[in-house]
């Protein structure tokens, strides 16, 4: 199904996505359709293009080829536009700014979307969709903390609300649960499926456990390449996927492991 036979609903087309690095092809003619209402994740093994193909749709590399978003061709946009235009991402590394509390960090990233004459005035209270944010991720009670001092997951839960005060309709989210408790990344994914209904959103992923709880679609990259997409069981059970990933390794993954 394309995103052609859906109606309404929002989505980014990706059409021969190539990144290219001194000969060496990172992501290879690479197609994909991401829709709005699903958790899409990427997996595949360190080096599969995963990262890179984030880092182009982005802005952060040059590539070839379409990715056509609202009519624009994010390939045709620097990364600042791209954002403007409702794209936002997260790293595996958080950056959020430590010294300053949960409540400006929001603050500083809904920025974004207001005029610069609007920025250099006094603010009167928190901006409604600040609160909202707050109250999404689960952080209203330490709005006033340092960001530094939070949890590894709260930190990583304050990133996933400050793309949300910059009012973003796609979201690539790196490695999300990585070094999170099992509680921590029980809560993370119920909040993208809370979150995920009204955006697209997409997960660079390597905890299997996660993916096989939370996935809508499962694409696998391999070499630079596509190498199939479908639910989780259609991942599990596809010989090729078994094949790169040595035999069985990637269905004891599946069932609960990490890959690698």
């Amino acid at each position: 199904m394309t995103a052609l036979d859906r109606p309404g609903l929002d989505y980014l087309e990706v059409q021969g996505l190539t990144v290219e690095f001194d000969g060496f092809k990172a992501v290879d003619s690479v197609d994909l359709t991401l829709l709005q209402g699903r958790l899409h994740f990427l997996i595949g093994p360190n080096g599969a293009g995963k990262t890179t193909l984030v880092d182009a749709l982005t802005g952060l590399v040059g590539g070839t080829g379409r990715a056509r978003y609202h009519d624009t061709d994010l390939l045709s946009q620097k990364a600042h536009q791209i954002v403007r235009l409702g794209i936002g991402r997260t790293f595996q590394t958080a950056t959020v700014f430590e010294e300053l509390t949960v409540l400006q960090n929001l603050d500083i990233a809904g920025g974004v979307h207001r005029k610069a004459w609007r920025m250099l005035g006094a603010r009167k209270g928190v901006p409604s969709y600040v609160e909202h944010a707050l109250e999404t991720v689960g952080l209203s009670a330490l709005r006033n903390r340092p960001a530094g001092i939070l949890a590894h997951g709260q930190k990583q839960w304050l990133e996933i609300g400050m793309l949300l005060v910059q009012d973003a309709k796609v979201m690539f989210l790196d490695e999300t649960v990585a070094g999170m408790s099992a509680e921590e990344r029980d809560q993370t994914g119920e909040l993208l499926k809370r979150i995920g209904r009204e955006r697209t959103i997409v997960v660079i992923e390597h905890d299997m456990d996660f993916v096989r709880t939370y996935a809508d679609v499962v694409t696998v990259m391999h070499a630079g390449k596509v190498l199939m997409e479908g639910t989780v069981a259609q991942v599990q059970a596809n010989p090729q996927v078994q094949e790169v990933y040595l035999g069985r390794r990637v269905e004891h993954a599946l069932e609960g492991g990490h890959l690698a």
